[in-house]
């Protein structure tokens, strides 16, 4: 294994922006992943994993340590009882993964169609949308240990996950580098149809009991309207999807931003626990930021509140600057703190 010097990471993400990796290597296999843990700890250096790079914001100035952008491939699908059982690499896309599924009939992940991103960025993530989320199928996370090198197969259980949250990302960031996942999935299963947005997609193409391929059409359709697919003719293409997730908070605070907005239809959904999910596109919205809005080389997408958009000549500073001054309106405007969804790497 020879890692490259000074790569300059900007390519190799969504947004676009950034500076360069110390060091740098591609894996395309465990073993190689292995390699380049090992060289990293030899020479006391940091190493950070970077998969399609749609999660990720990186500083201007770079990030030190040895970068490995995961290549690994590989799927495969095994009967278990009344289930599938399909396991995947984590440097495999994700969307092709999703309409390998929808084309079988094995329901479980069609509403997560179109997400840009790697299957190792899943369980990290606890990637979800449209009334799904990938805990709701996955199995089995195989996870390489940065403490020791060893290798291990994590349960649900162990994975902790919660909203767009994991052990992965929160419990134990940078511990465990994902090299495999596992997904349970209903073969002959009837499609998820839990969104609202998604209802009346369906509804109007007349489809009153739709296919697996018929919701994920429609999903994706969804997607390409909020440019949340990757497109390069799309103007908005330079983002990370959703900067921020949906706060959740108890029924007493929903109420009290909903008094303080002046609007009893205020979007909310139930949360586990007995929360309350707000949306963070209303409230960015209401605390006067509309799509389209512009700083300079910076701004939100004209199709979707959520996605701040990187323009040409936009450095990464700028990104989250404007970031910040959007969290800082709404905290302002409602007293509610908004959560950055994607990463930042700096040095």
């Amino acid at each position: 294994m020879t890692p490259r010097a000074n790569v300059p990471l900007g390519p190799y993400t969504t947004l676009g922006v950034g500076g360069p990796a110390r060091w740098f290597v591609e894996a395309a296999d465990e073993a190689a992943v292995s390699e380049a843990l090992a060289w990293a700890r030899a020479r006391g250096l940091a190493l950070r994993v970077l998969g399609g790079g749609s999660n990720v914001v990186v500083a201007d100035a770079g990030v030190g340590g040895l970068v490995v952008r995961l290549a690994t491939r590989g799927v495969e699908a095994r009967a278990r009882g009344d289930a599938v059982e399909l396991t995947a690499a984590a440097g495999e896309a994700w969307d092709p993964l999703v309409a390998h599924a929808v084309a079988r009939g094995w329901a479980g992940l069609e509403c997560l169609s179109g997400i840009p991103g790697l299957v190792g960025a899943t369980p990290i993530q606890n990637v979800g949308a449209y009334g799904q989320e990938v805990s709701d199928t996955i199995r089995a996370v195989r996870v390489l240990d940065t403490r020791d090198g060893s290798v291990a197969t994590l349960d649900p259980a162990a994975c902790g996950f919660g909203y767009r949250d994991s052990r992965f990302r929160s419990g134990e960031p940078g511990r465990f580098v994902v090299l495999a996942v596992t997904y349970r999935l209903r073969p002959g299963g009837a499609p998820t149809v839990a969104y609202a947005d998604v209802a009346r997609a369906l509804q109007a193409r007349g489809l009153g009991t739709p296919s697996l391929g018929d919701v994920r059409e429609s999903v994706l359709a969804l997607r390409r309207a909020k440019s949340m697919v990757l497109d390069p003719a799309d103007p908005n293409r330079r983002s990370c999807g959703s900067f921020f997730t949906n706060p959740v908070v108890s029924a007493a605070e929903a109420a009290r931003v909903a008094a303080a907005a002046g609007d009893p239809a205020m979007p909310r959904w139930p949360a586990p626990g007995g929360g309350v999910k707000l949306s963070a596109a209303w409230l960015i919205e209401r605390a006067g930021f509309a799509r389209g809005r512009r700083d300079g080389p910076v701004g939100l997408s004209t199709r979707h509140t959520l996605a701040v958009v990187a323009h040409e000549g936009a450095r990464a500073a700028d990104v989250v600057a404007f970031a910040a001054r959007l969290a800082a309106a709404v905290e302002a405007r409602f007293g509610v703190r908004l959560t950055r969804e994607p990463v930042l790497w700096d040095a």
